[in-house]
């Protein structure tokens, strides 16, 4: 069992589908981390304001990537263990 690029990728898959599933009422908010929490007017944006921007552009763009991108680790996982 050796860690290799592929152990990498599948983590990094794993952390991208913990952030979209991150639910907005529940847990961002409780947070601080909700929408209405980002910056407003022409501030220099902190580092709280880009965390806020991040998770939400990753719930926005890689929704359905993530689809195909679990179906062939999935398939990866049972063709070779």
């Amino acid at each position: 069992m050796g860690f290799g690029i592929y152990s990498l990728l599948e983590a990094g898959l794993l952390v991208l589908n913990a952030v979209t599933i991150l639910h907005e009422e529940r847990f961002l908010n409780k947070y601080g981390l909700g929408r209405n929490m980002a910056m407003q007017g022409y501030q220099q944006p902190g580092a709280k304001t880009q965390i806020i921007n991040l998770i939400h552009s990753v719930k926005t763009v890689m929704k359905v990537p993530l689809i195909f991108l679990n179906l062939m680790t999935i398939l990866l996982e049972m063709l070779f263990g």
